[in-house]
């Protein structure tokens, strides 16, 4: 059994995408977490839409510690993964990534508006049909992280060490947990296909850390609200 945690900070507007990837999935995840990191901007109200009850913190605790709270306290199933609100997956992607191994990540099709700028600072990029292709090459996962945080993994393996602070602004508490899975025995498959489609724009940018609240425009905020309403 899988359970996908579409994890949101600032992405109500987006979510629903995200959801809705999920749910279309021609492997049905066994059960589906939807989280607000303390934003409050109406993700439970979309997740409703979709007969979600979300999980909606009173006040943002920061990427790695609602990553691992998620993890240790509410995944109850054996595999997991964890997809941002603001991405989404192709159908096939479950079906695909529940290979057997402890960790299975895949390609990734970048997009958005920020995904040429992103592409000029990351190797194994490749233009494919009008889109950006991240091609992962494998390494020694101690010297470089070739695995992305929305890889399907083993939960009760990872949940022996858990998601930790890093002490580094730039988020890498995925790379980690999986080199403590590795040394553990971990077992590791790559599907060389876009798997996950993942949005590059400005809010990006923005750290889920406590005290720095994502600011939209004011044109931003209306519409999102408008959609909420309706």
């Amino acid at each position: 059994m899988i359970t996908v945690c579409i994890m949101s900070y600032g992405y109500a507007h987006l979510v629903a995408q995200a959801i809705e990837s999920v749910l279309l999935q021609t492997k049905k995840p066994g059960k589906i977490i939807v989280v607000d990191d303390g934003n409050h901007d109406g993700v439970d109200k979309v997740a409703s839409m979709y007969g979600l009850k979300a999980i909606v913190r009173g006040k943002n605790i920061g990427i790695v510690n609602n990553f691992n709270d998620i993890l240790m306290n509410h995944v109850k199933t054996d595999k997991v993964m964890f997809l941002g609100a603001g991405n989404w997956l192709r159908p096939d992607a479950l079906e695909k990534m529940d290979t057997g191994a402890d960790i299975t990540s895949s390609d990734i099709c970048l997009f958005g508006q920020e995904a040429d700028k992103f592409c000029e600072q990351v190797s194994g990029s490749d233009l494919e049909n009008g889109y950006h292709i991240w091609k992962f090459i494998q390494g020694n996962i101690e010297e470089c992280n070739y695995i992305h945080g929305s890889s399907l993994y083993n939960a009760n393996l990872a949940k022996k060490f858990g998601y930790e602070p890093t002490g580094n602004k730039n988020s890498e508490e995925d790379w980690m947990l999986w080199k403590k899975m590795f040394k553990a025995g971990a077992t590791h498959i790559h599907i060389s296909e876009p798997l996950l489609y993942y949005r590059r724009h400005k809010m990006n940018f923005q750290q889920n850390e406590p005290s720095k609240k994502i600011k939209k425009s004011r044109a931003e905020r209306f519409a999102i609200w408008d959609f909420l309403k309706t």
